[in-house]
């Protein structure tokens, strides 16, 4: 067994796609190494943890997320950030995720910021509720098809009293914290229609 980081990376250049790799203490070299000439933006830690045995864990993902490969010699992945998060967040002996992702910005500093005006220019509008249609005291359902909130607000909704953005909310129910969970929407319902699926039929033009 050979201790190590198993690390989740996303790019804004390619969206919709993961790559799950593993390395030892040369965190920083195997960053430079994947920041090559023909990968125009930096990656992103979405998750990295040190785990007992890397080989072994990395395995296991491509098993798991092997019939989302893009390219059988690559390690990338059709699949979202969250499905590999939760699963290594299990074999985790140390969450490696801020220092990773501060040797990720130091790769090309002059790159970050690029990655940053690129993200912000492909951004799509947040959740306003009343655009969508969806009027205060709306009811919304989770994934579990058991909890529910209403709609507070354009941008809030009400759980037990107490206000949350929907971000906020879902994160809670679903025991997560400091990662990013890929946007809300796909994990409620409103009148038996998935949220993502008003959403796009709300703002198509800005997709």
């Amino acid at each position: 067994m050979t201790e190590g980081v198993v690390y989740v990376l996303t790019n804004p250049a390619m969206p919709k796609m993961v790559k799950i790799g593993r390395t030892g203490n040369d965190i920083d070299v195997r960053l430079s190494q994947l920041y090559s000439t023909g990968v125009p933006l930096p990656f992103e830690c979405a998750y990295a943890a040190r785990v007992a045995d890397m080989d072994a864990v990395e395995k296991a993902f491509h098993n798991a997320f092997g019939p989302y490969r893009v390219n059988p010699k690559r390690e990338f992945f059709s699949i979202e950030p969250e499905q590999a998060i939760g699963l290594l967040d299990l074999m985790k002996l140390e969450d490696m995720t801020p220092k990773v992702q501060q040797e990720a910005e130091q790769v090309d500093i002059e790159g970050n910021a690029a990655a940053i005006k690129f993200t912000r220019s492909r951004s799509k509008p947040k959740l306003n509720y009343l655009e969508m249609g969806i009027g205060p005291n709306s009811t919304l359902v989770f994934d579990d098809g058991i909890t529910i909130c209403t709609v507070l607000n354009e941008r809030k909704v009400l759980f037990k009293d107490v206000p949350w953005s929907l971000t906020a909310l879902t994160k809670e129910l679903m025991g997560i914290t400091g990662k990013s969970i890929g946007g809300p929407a796909k994990y409620w319902t409103y009148q038996g229609k998935s949220l993502s699926e008003i959403y796009r039929e709300t703002y198509s033009e800005e997709d």
